[in-house]
Parts: structure tokens; C-alpha cells; sequence
């Protein structure tokens, strides 16, 4: 999947420069057209003309050192890239980019570049737990760019702990991957729901969940890297959308039906992430309920059921729910998929440590009719995100749904 793709490689200031080099042969050693840009803290760590080597192309170290008089090197390397990886990335190159700052040949190229990012970063544990290195992250992934997210061994500080880089062949694993799914959704119209629904009681009070819309977000953005055109239907939610997603918000259940049954017609494949409210209030108040008593009684009643709804009007489309379980998923999940009419269903044991809402990572097990078709140990929620789509699009491919 690299053979003959053109490759920009970023290499910043950081001791796991070195790696980047046995990554820039590897990638090489695949068939990839590779162009190396280096910072120049980098170059203190390794020299350019080991890059240059490996890579049999110019290194490129200053903006301003135009070889080609019929180019504008930085313009030129972004427009032809297939792809750009930042590996390592250092906490401030991560920074500058975020925040748009370009003062050397490889942020002035990232911000010039139209193409897929993919970024490794690589610091001290702590720097890369600072809540200002954890927000650059999320707004670049919010933007689009993709993470290989560091591992947990010696640290050049001497601490043992998350934040050294990948390691070269898993980075390198992470491109191909990149590249094998890229387009591979090309035509297919994908529909998300993603978040909490709230259901009123009155101007200032509302049930809800704790969904924050991150695998949903997470969800539509692996769709959106595969090719498809992607629609989400949110509810409430506490992250940030993806870019290259049509956002629709529809703070009801109620709302998030009329909403999706809109699309559903064109759709091809729905994910439906959302945590819809079962029940709503009987009567909605249009001031502010007052206290009036020691106790106060609420009816609620039943809202309309989206995903048993979408299962009895599917004809074409490819529908998988969720199903968000405390106790016996797999019984659960397998009955929610049948009584649903479902293709598949991704359940999860919201209980367990790292699993469920309000947090970055998942563990899952994705079922359809024929039992357990894939067990994810627990990985970040992006990571998540892209297997289930794997899975889905293995689903199209075996109904002829791709090519």
C-alpha cells in the first residue's frame, strides 16, 4: 500500500530523532518516495546527510535555502505529499502547529499542506500530560490529523512511563494501514448519532446521560478517513466534532429520530452511538418548576425506540447499534441485535475501568448474527473507532456493497 506514494517526513528535536531514521528505511524499503524535513534542533541529535542517504533525496533544513528556481520548495513539497508524518513530534512542533505558527521549513510545510497528517509524538511523561499539550492534540485531531500514539518504556529523562515514541515498524504499520483504508468508503454515505439526548422537564432542568459524544465523534471521524461522506446527528455532547463531518444537532430523542429518519433513505451505512433517553417527561413546564413540597413525582413515559425503528424500515442499509451493558453483554448484545434487526451490534461493559463514558479509551466486542466477530482489547477511542470500521467495511465487501 506505500509502494510508489509520496511521503513527507518530519523529523523535530527530540533524542528519538534516531528512530526517525530507521523509519525513513523502512518506509523507503517499501517503495515509498520519501522527503525528509528536518528542524534544526533536530539535526543535533542526527545528521542530514544520514537522512539524505537513506532516503536518496535532499534534506530540507532552511526555508529559505531554494535549490529550485522554479519552485517554492515548501509549496511544493505540500501540494505533491500523499502523506505527512511528524515522527518525532516534539511538544513544541505540536504547538506551532496547532496554533499555526510557522517559522521554519517544516511548520511553514504543515501549514501549507492539504494532505493527511499523521503525527508520533514523543516527550517526558509529564509534558506529554500537560492539559496545553493535551489540548493542541485534541484540536489537531479535531482538524483531522492522525496519532500513533507513544508507548510506556525508558524515558531519555530516566523515567519509565507513556511517552517515548513508537516504535519505527509500528509507525511505519500505521501508514500502511492509512493507506489500505484510504478511499476504501470512496461513494458511501455513512450517518453517525453521537452524544446524550436530554428530554425536558422545564426551562432549566432536563434528564440526560453521561455520553459525551466521543466514540460517535471518534466513529465519524474513521469513516470520514476512509472516504465516506459523513453525516453525525448529535445530541449533547462535551467533545469536539471531527472536521469533514455535516454536524446536525438534536438535543431530543424525539428530535434525533425526525432528524435521522430524514437521511436514512440515502444512507448507506448507520452507526448509531448516541445514548437516546428511554423516557421523557409526561408534561413539560414552560416556567421553572418551584419547590413545593417534601417530595416531587414525575411520570414519564416511553420515548420512540430509534434503532428498533431504523431495523423495520432497513432495506438497503447497514445498521449497527450499540448497547452499553453493566452485566452479561454478550447475552444482552446478541438479543438487542436480533430484536433490532440489526447487522451488527458493539457492545461494551460500561462498568469496567476505562470502558464506557467520559473517558478516552474503549474496550469492545463487536457481534452480529453468527456470534462474537471481533474482541477489541481496551484502546484509545480513535483506535476503537477505526477497528469498527474495519469491521463494517469487511461487512460491505462481503454483501458486494464495495469493490
Amino acid at each position: 500500500m506505500i509502494q510508489g506514494k509520496r511521503i513527507v517526513l518530519g523529523i523535530t528535536g527530540g533524542i528519538a530523532a534516531y528512530k526517525g531514521a530507521a523509519l525513513c528505511s523502512k518506509l523507503v524499503q517499501a517503495g515509498a518516495d520519501v522527503h525528509v524535513i528536518m528542524t534544526e534542533s533536530a539535526t543535533r541529535f542526527i545528521t542530514p546527510l544520514t537522512l539524505q542517504t537513506l532516503s536518496r533525496n535532499a534534506v530540507h533544513i532552511d526555508t529559505f535555502d531554494e535549490r529550485d528556481p522554479s519552485v517554492v520548495s515548501h509549496i511544493h513539497l505540500a501540494d505533491h505529499a500523499d502523506l505527512i508524518v511528524v515522527a518525532p513530534a516534539t511538544a513544541n512542533s505540536i504547538a506551532k502547529l496547532a496554533n499555526g505558527i510557522a517559522d521554519d521549513m517544516l511548520s511553514t510545510t504543515l501549514l501549507a499542506a492539504t494532505c493527511p497528517l499523521l503525527i508520533a509524538p514523543a516527550m517526558n511523561v509529564h509534558m506529554y500530560e500537560h492539559p496545553a499539550v493535551v489540548h493542541n492534540m485534541e484540536l489537531l485531531a479535531s482538524r483531522g490529523a492522525m496519532f500513533v500514539e507513544p508507548g510506556t518504556g525508558q524515558l531519555a529523562c530516566g523515567y519509565v512511563a507513556k511517552g517515548r515514541l513508537a516504535e519505527p515498524e509500528d509507525i511505519a504499520a500505521a501508514i500502511g494501514a492509512w493507506f489500505a483504508r484510504s478511499g476504501i468508503l470512496s461513494g458511501k454515505k455513512v450517518l453517525v448519532t453521537a452524544g446524550g439526548t436530554i428530554e425536558r422537564l422545564d426551562p432549566v432542568r432536563y434528564l440526560t446521560n453521561d455520553s459525551s459524544g466521543k466514540m460517535g465523534f471518534a466513529i465519524a471521524e474513521a469513516a470520514r478517513l476512509m472516504g465516506a461522506e459523513v453525516t453525525v446527528v448529535a445530541g449533547r455532547t462535551t467533545a469536539q466534532a471531527p472536521a469533514g463531518v455535516q454536524v446536525i444537532r438534536a438535543d431530543s430523542a424525539q428530535g434525533m429520530l425526525e432528524a435521522v429518519l430524514s437521511l436514512y433513505p440515502e444512507t448507506d451505512v448507520v452507526v448509531k452511538a448516541a445514548a437516546v433517553a428511554d423516557y421523557r417527561p409526561v408534561q413539560t413546564y414552560d416556567q421553572k418548576l418551584k419547590k413545593t413540597g417534601e417530595r416531587l413525582v414525575l411520570e414519564l413515559e416511553r420515548t420512540t425506540d430509534i434503532l428498533q425503528t431504523l431495523g423495520e424500515r432497513k432495506t438497503h442499509q447497514l445498521l449497527v447499534g450499540f448497547a452499553a451493558e453493566t452485566q452479561d453483554v454478550e447475552r444482552y448484545a446478541l438479543d438487542k441485535l436480533k430484536r433490532k434487526n440489526c447487522d451488527l451490534i458493539v457492545a461494551n461493559d460500561v462498568s469496567a475501568e476505562g470502558s464506557g463514558f467520559n473517558v478516552d479509551t474503549n474496550a469492545v466486542q463487536v457481534y452480529g448474527p453468527e456470534g462474537l466477530v471481533e474482541a477489541l482489547p481496551l484502546l484509545s477511542k480513535r483506535e476503537t473507532a477505526v477497528r469498527i470500521m474495519d469491521v463494517i467495511a469487511r461487512r460491505l465487501r462481503a454483501a458486494g456493497g464495495l469493490a
